[in-house]
């Protein structure tokens, strides 16, 4: 059961690792000379610029700046309930909490990854990217951290439901 643990909490703090580095990381869209994220986008490298009101669809910027921050915390905060409960509660009662924070974080950056999928043709066809002429490009691999922390978030849900029942 010690083994058993140990791996869930490696697995949770994967996930969360995976969740910063996705939320944070300059690379949801990567091409020749540019990549942008959900926060600013960069030409050459040094250029870069913050997402702000002025871009079109901004509104669907936010929602998924809104929705990765919140995964990120909601997946943090099932870590240290988890922790909680572990030495708090009684057999049966244990994980359910954490369960459902974590499929509640699974949830959010499942939104906003399908978000970002279904918005990234008009995201990348504003004005602004057309001052550099930026065409092109290729979902970066913060993008696919989302949906690989997608994966993982719903997995350790699941686990903490299976592992309520455990001894």
């Amino acid at each position: 059961m010690l083994i058993l643990l140990a791996f869930i909490i490696l697995f949770h703090i994967t996930s969360a690792a995976f969740l910063f580095i996705s939320t944070i990381d300059s690379a949801w869209w990567v091409g020749e000379g540019f990549y942008t994220d959900i926060w600013h986008w960069c030409f050459n490298g040094t250029n870069c610029t913050a997402l702000d009101n002025t871009f079109s669809d901004y509104e669907a910027i936010q929602a998924i700046q809104a929705t990765m921050i919140l995964s990120t915390i909601l997946c943090c905060a099932a870590f240290f309930v988890f922790i909680v409960q572990l030495f708090r509660l009684k057999q049966g009662e244990r994980f359910i909490l954490t369960s459902i924070l974590q499929l509640l974080s699974c949830l959010c950056v499942m939104i906003a990854a399908s978000i970002y999928t279904d918005r990234h043709e008009e995201l990348h066809k504003d004005p602004h990217y057309a001052v550099f002429g930026v065409s092109g490009g290729q979902y970066g691999y913060s993008y696919v951290l989302a949906w690989i922390a997608f994966a993982f978030t719903l997995l350790s849900g699941v686990m903490y439901l299976i592992l309520r029942k455990r001894k």
